[in-house]
């Protein structure tokens, strides 16, 4: 069966680029004089996983993202904290997009770029136990609701996890449709590996979620969150404000 993808195009509107999929629905954006910053905050807030890593051991780890988006993350993962990154996007015209739009680099060894349904592809074997940070920002043309959003789908991203990885997700819509993607997320994971983040003025709620559980300490986190703040230019500190166990 093939499937009808929507046309993807951009709008800029001052210094900012912003990625639509066929409406005025924004899927991402890049800042044109500063393309490998992240510019929307709830995107930032995807990197919270940073804050359970020490970061002398950032760049030798793997990052995926499912749903390639304007390609924010992948081009952070990749350019500013030199990681491995992998991002898996069904719409092959959205990384055409991002290679000619968005300044996303060639795929390379360290880059890769797969064209696939993100549900299927994450089953296979190469990939289970390999991914550090997991980031899942998977939203069709209306942003209504996660295209993905089942509790198998959830155990699957947990399958993809090293042993301290975490997977963060971005739930964008109404309050009932976050409680229950929350609930699929605690039920695959467990309550004590799951944390959240209070919602953007946008409405953007960000969950992350650890394959293993752990309490870093506040002053831990405070530490941590200053050095993500100093050596990459995140907001961390103020995460920290926002930011919490499920449980």
């Amino acid at each position: 069966m093939k499937v009808s993808l929507p046309e993807v195009n951009f709008s800029d509107w001052g210094d900012v680029r912003y990625l639509h999929l066929g409406t005025e629905w924004v899927q991402g954006s890049m800042k044109l004089d500063a393309p490998f910053d992240i510019e929307l905050e709830y995107v930032q807030r995807m990197m919270a996983w940073l804050l359970f890593v020490d970061p002398a051991s950032v760049a030798k780890r793997h990052a995926m993202q499912l749903g390639l988006g304007a390609a924010s993350l992948t081009k952070f993962c990749r350019k500013t904290l030199r990681m491995r990154t992998t991002a898996i996007e069904l719409n092959p015209q959205v990384v055409a997009a991002c290679r000619g739009w968005f300044k996303l680099p060639a795929d390379d060894a360290k880059l890769q770029v797969v064209v696939a349904d993100a549900a299927t592809e994450i089953r296979k074997p190469q990939w289970l136990g390999t991914v550090d940070a997991l980031q899942v920002d998977l939203y069709d043309h209306e942003a209504a609701a996660p295209v993905l959003d089942s509790e198998d789908f959830y155990a699957d991203c947990r399958a993809l996890l090293t042993e301290d990885g975490c997977m963060t997700v971005n739930l964008f819509g109404r309050s009932s449709s976050y409680e229950r993607s929350l609930a699929k997320i605690v039920a695959a994971f467990g309550e004590e590996a799951v944390w959240a983040f209070k919602p953007t003025r946008e409405g953007n709620t960000i969950v992350l979620a650890q394959r293993e559980p752990s309490q870093p300490k506040r002053p831990v986190l405070a530490d941590r969150a200053q050095t993500i703040q100093t050596r990459w230019s995140l907001p961390a500190p103020k995460w920290l404000r926002v930011f919490k166990p499920v449980a």
